[in-house]
């Protein structure tokens, strides 16, 4: 399916990004990464990918809220993975307007480029965040939008434009709603990081927000599956999939879990910057993965808790080595 063909990652040096642009280079893909322009000449998470790999990205440092630069960079590409966006959520409550200008018109950018360019698919990345607190569980895709975060309106904004280009002009697009993604690389505004490098630093109290909301968690390499099906299957274009795995589990015995896989004792502490504002917080998320197994053939290979504990099992590892934990802050929350 990907083998020579020209393929664009927008947000290529982010978390999902970096393993998705990977993967791509492994199945003979000819990548584009565009990455965010800085100052430190840094490819984010790419700089740590293999050198076979990192010799086989052709990376472009650009601003998706940039039209010509998106455009430029689109330019003979026959695939768009569009991941590029603001994700944290309280900084979102900060900073609302970025996240319209990066999350909306940065998402309008790719669409409209995408359609002067012609290209053949556009995998555009939404979140489970728009579901809001589930109403029903499993949450399929026809359950209603709720934004409770200025990030959650951002991205159904994105997602509402990207369906309206596929009515309005027939943009080859299709839209992937991954739930928690979690696995190596991922921000410590995220809670498994948090609570893995909290305990990996030798703290035994470990300082979260509510401990009461669940979640589905998929590991980051299922996620990239699910992207990798997602653009090969005509059955998704006009469509929103759920990549998700059925199992929800509290943050408190995700917390227990990590802390028994890592061999640690535990004790939680408040932080108070991680709780959300009473009307903001998404108390339950739990994903139908029915249409992704039916319309992609995907289903997640790390599934169930057994299947979270093997996955906690390699992210922890990951984040316990001492050139990784150097890299985190695990005293600072950043929001």
């Amino acid at each position: 399916m990907f083998e020579g063909r020209a393929v664009l990652v927008t947000g290529a040096d982010g978390f999902i990004g970096s393993h998705l642009a990977e993967r791509l280079v492994r199945e003979g893909a000819c990548v584009r990464a565009l990455v965010f322009y800085n100052a430190f000449d840094s490819r984010g998470w790419l700089d740590s990918s293999p050198p076979d790999v990192r010799g086989a990205l052709d990376v472009v440092m650009g601003d998706i809220r940039d039209v010509d630069q998106v455009r430029r960079a689109m330019d003979g590409c026959e695939i768009v993975f569009h991941l590029a966006a603001l994700v944290g959520i309280p900084h979102s409550y900060l900073a609302p307007r970025s996240y319209v200008e990066t999350n909306v018109v940065g998402s309008l950018n790719v669409l409209e480029a995408a359609r002067q360019c012609g290209v053949a698919r556009v995998v555009h990345t939404s979140t489970s965040e728009v579901y809001g607190t589930a109403r029903y569980v499993p949450i399929d895709e026809e359950h209603p939008l709720a934004a409770q975060s200025p990030y959650a309106a951002s991205k159904i904004g994105a997602d509402q434009l990207a369906l309206a280009y596929r009515r309005s002009f027939g943009l080859p697009v299709s839209i992937i709603r991954p739930f928690n993604t979690y696995g190596p690389r991922q921000s410590l505004r995220a809670v498994i990081p948090a609570i893995i490098t909290q305990l990996a630093s030798g703290r035994r109290q470990v300082r979260l927000g509510n401990l009461s909301p669940t979640r589905d968690f998929s590991f980051v390499e299922d996620v990239v599956s699910g992207f990798l099906a997602v653009a090969a299957a005509d059955g998704s274009l006009g469509q929103v999939t759920n990549i998700g795995t059925d199992f929800e589990v509290s943050i408190r015995r995700l917390a227990e879990l990590i802390a028994e896989v890592m061999g640690c004792p535990i004790e939680f502490g408040l932080d108070e910057q991680r709780v959300r504002p009473p009307g903001s917080e998404v108390e339950r998320l739990r994903a139908s993965h029915e249409k992704a197994r039916r319309v992609l053939g995907w289903q997640p290979e790390v599934s169930g808790e057994a299947g979270l504990r093997r996955g906690l099992q390699v992210t922890a590892e990951w984040y316990s080595r001492q050139e990784n934990l150097a890299r985190y802050h695990d005293r600072d929350y950043a929001v």
